[in-house]
């Protein structure tokens, strides 16, 4: 398992679980829609009123769980740093949000609208249909949690 065949796994999917940190320290999770960049980015959008978006602007550290729900035992943990998306960046986020969401422009009217882009720190994909498991870690040096 190489960072290309992490890729393809998690491009394959269109949902992951989102775990953020509120401001009185207490675990929420939520289901999104996600789209994977080559770089293993995860891009979601989010509207200002949900619990998630003040939670990733006070503590934009943030996990997600992909996979895991249908046939086979393949999933995804994955630690990250949020960051609010704003121009110049924003547009080529959206680019790959919507080419996994094509419905996603049609939302871009929504009250409080925002993306996020989430750049890994740690990765564990896990495959549980072998025996032995496979299970493969992947680490990212912090320059990449910044955008950089």
């Amino acid at each position: 398992m190489l960072e290309p065949d992490l890729y393809a796994f998690m491009a394959k999917h269109r949902l992951g679980v989102l775990g953020t940190i509120s401001d009185a320290a207490a675990p929420q999770a939520a289901l999104v829609g996600i789209a994977t960049s080559p770089q293993l980015e995860i891009i979601f959008d989010t509207v200002k009123s949900s619990r998630k978006y003040p939670n990733l602007i006070r503590r934009p550290a943030c996990s997600f769980v992909v996979g895991g729900w249908g046939s086979g035992e393949q999933t995804v943990q994955y630690e990250g740093k949020a960051e609010e998306l704003q121009s110049p960046k924003l547009e080529h986020y959206q680019a790959i949000y919507f080419e996994a969401y094509p419905d996603g422009p049609a939302r871009m009217g929504w009250p409080g609208i925002v993306y996020f882009v989430v750049r890994p720190t740690w990765i564990r994909y896990s495959d549980f249909d072998q025996n032995p498991p496979l299970i493969r870690e992947f680490t990212f040096p912090s320059t990449h949690a910044n955008g950089a």
